[in-house]
């Protein structure tokens, strides 16, 4: 039996201690795909209150003059990443946890002035045993000076960028609105491989019109591009989206949770060695879930399906 490298033992090794990830959600953050700036909407299965007409004026706003720190907005958002950072050990140092990454999750945090985003960034890694940052973004929204900027953190600090892939096919991405095409996804990974930064792809199983030949393809796809660690996600729906409306008319069909375990492991079976990874499933327990009904189970029934597939393989996760 082999067993996979996970993120979690990744960084014990590395730090001879627990380190934990603490998500952010900092207020005034948005995406280009919603905001108008690329697409309007948001990706399709993404629930976010892009339905509003008034969306992009109040984001054109929230980012204007950011870069001021007697910006009050901005002061706001700095007291969120101390707060949320703080809460986030409070909870997980009972479980063992010694060192933290802050991790930058909801929307698109790399969207925004860069001032900003250093002022953020540098707040956070200020924080006590808070030992480095993990970004979430999407290949349209670094600048080169962020990539410069975080390529110089990494020399001291655990520095990662989580890009969104979901898949490497223009249809899909088309058709999922994502408002940018594969080659870009290509060139960011290439650009923040150029600055020798870590890389986490996440990748979406059961998009809209996919079968498990491509979801594979897109799989070694990112792996050939040198990622070096991954999210697997299947494909819900959640109420208010675009997608709850093409489930509701029946042109989508969501993951069955046997097509996805069979997925899944495929991929891991493809995936080179070295790879580390950081998530096998994601879910939703509350009543906006449409569907998969698997998806609205509990983790531990999902890892435990999981791990039985992967151990049918010869891994041990």
């Amino acid at each position: 039996m082999k067993k996979l490298r996970t993120f979690g033992a990744y960084l014990r090794k590395k730090y001879k201690v627990k380190v934990k990830k603490i998500p952010l959600a900092i207020s005034g953050f948005t995406c280009p795909n919603i905001d108008g700036a690329v697409a309007k909407g948001g990706c399709t299965f993404c629930e976010n209150d892009s339905f509003s007409p008034n969306v992009s004026k109040n984001k054109d706003k929230i980012f204007l003059n950011l870069n001021s720190k007697s910006n009050p907005l901005l002061q706001k958002q700095l007291l969120q990443v101390k707060m949320q950072l703080s809460k986030g050990k409070k909870e997980y140092t009972p479980l063992g946890y010694e060192k933290y990454l802050a991790y930058f999750q909801a929307f698109t945090n790399t969207y925004a002035p860069f001032d900003t985003l250093k002022a953020l960034y540098e707040e956070a890694l200020n924080q006590k045993d808070i030992i480095g940052l993990s970004i979430g973004t999407r290949s349209d929204s670094v600048e080169e000076k962020v990539y410069e900027y975080l390529s110089e953190l990494s020399h001291k600090k655990e520095i990662w960028i989580e890009f969104g892939i979901q898949s490497f096919f223009d249809e899909t991405l088309e058709r999922i609105n994502r408002g940018h095409d594969s080659q870009s996804i290509i060139e960011a990974i290439q650009k923040a491989k150029k600055y020798k930064l870590n890389v986490c792809g996440h990748l979406i199983f059961g998009l809209p019109g996919e079968n498990k030949e491509m979801m594979l393809e897109s799989a070694k796809r990112a792996f050939e591009l040198g990622i070096d660690s991954v999210k697997f996600h299947p494909l819900y729906v959640v109420k208010n989206t675009l997608l709850a409306n093409e489930y509701k008319r029946g042109e989508f069909r969501p993951i069955s949770m046997q097509e996805y375990l069979d997925v899944l492991a495929e991929a891991i079976n493809i995936m080179p060695k070295h790879i580390i990874i950081q998530r096998v499933t994601a879910g939703i327990e509350d009543d906006t879930l449409l569907a998969p009904a698997w998806c609205g189970k509990s983790k531990n029934y999902q890892m435990t399906q999981i791990r039985k597939t992967l151990a049918k393989y010869g891994y041990i996760y």
